[in-house]
């Protein structure tokens, strides 16, 4: 699903976007997302992806991985029944990507810092 990505792009389907990103369990990407308190991702980052229902929200923390998910949100996605995994956006895109087809995921990537 997602072919590429380096600083400041990231390349999902054959189309290239250059403003961080959420995609949707159904392939629908969203660009121009953009996190209330800059690189603190918190629940209401999410708002658009829980609507989706995923099981797991795969979250690109930035090329250098600065953004950072709250401390809270991790037991309150869990208590959702949602799993959250946060790695560093090149190494969110391969984890996103191994398992997109088999888990219904949904991702937000940070494509900066």
């Amino acid at each position: 699903m997602i072919e590429a990505i380096r600083f400041g792009r990231i390349t999902i389907e054959g189309r290239t976007y250059h403003q961080d990103v959420l995609i949707h369990p159904d392939r629908r990407v969203t660009d121009g997302w953009w996190r209330r308190q800059g690189h603190r991702l918190v629940l209401g980052d999410l708002v658009d992806l829980l609507a989706s229902q995923p099981e797991i929200i795969v979250a690109g923390t930035g090329i250098y991985g600065r953004m950072r998910p709250d401390p809270n949100l991790f037991r309150t996605l869990e208590d959702r029944n949602i799993e959250l995994v946060a790695l560093p956006t090149e190494e969110a895109v391969v984890h996103f990507n191994r398992i997109f087809e088999n888990r219904r995921t949904a991702g937000g990537f940070h494509l900066t810092c």
